[in-house]
């Protein structure tokens, strides 16, 4: 397949949102809902003084923990909102092994990590957002894969068999099947004449 050019699975770097809106722990929750509507995402990953991720804030978050309880948003930070720990997947895994991480855990974003530092977010948004792509290349891969089988079918000639000539009784090494009887040579010859 590569031979080709086309890679055999999709992988996350290939669907990640780059690069990722960052906030620190103190900020007011009030900051981190200006964060998202100004810079038109759905969650925010809250870091520590070093730029670690910590946790991640969603939209669902702040409805939750702030909105719903009639919190006032510039006294609540984001450390006492987030979701900790922030779960990660690596940049080469592949978008299936994504969707079944968040899946199994029941959420919607993974931090994508690479030597430690955090590169991308990957949504099942956007892991929607390539099945279109997923399919056709899978489709295409089943195109070639089956020409492949195709070829080599036509490519591999019909055995010999050996036993007993069913029309005429002799025994022969080459013998083929015709018309579901297997015949030897000379039968065959007559048929044929």
């Amino acid at each position: 397949m590569s031979e080709i050019g086309l890679r055999p699975k999709m992988i996350v770097k290939d669907a990640m949102s780059s690069p990722v809106i960052t906030t620190n722990e103190e900020a007011s929750s009030n900051q981190v809902a200006h964060l998202m509507d100004e810079n038109k995402v759905g969650a925010v990953v809250v870091t520590n003084k070093e730029g670690k991720p910590l946790g991640i804030i969603t939209e669902r978050d702040l409805v939750i923990r702030v909105l719903s309880k009639n919190l006032t948003p510039d006294t609540v930070k984001a450390k006492d909102i987030m979701t900790a720990p922030l779960v990660t997947i690596e940049p080469e895994a592949t978008i299936s092994e994504a969707a079944r991480k968040m899946s199994s855990m029941n959420i919607r974003r993974l931090g994508v990590l690479y030597k430690g530092n955090l590169v991308g977010l990957v949504s099942s948004k956007d892991i929607l957002s390539v099945m279109p792509e997923l399919i056709e290349i899978n489709q295409e891969r089943n195109r070639i894969e089956c020409a492949d089988i195709h070829e080599e079918a036509e490519e591999v000639e019909e055995t010999p068999l050996s036993g007993y000539c069913d029309r005429c009784g002799v025994y022969s090494d080459s013998l083929k099947d015709v018309n579901g009887q297997n015949l030897c040579e000379d039968c065959r010859i007559e048929l044929e004449s």
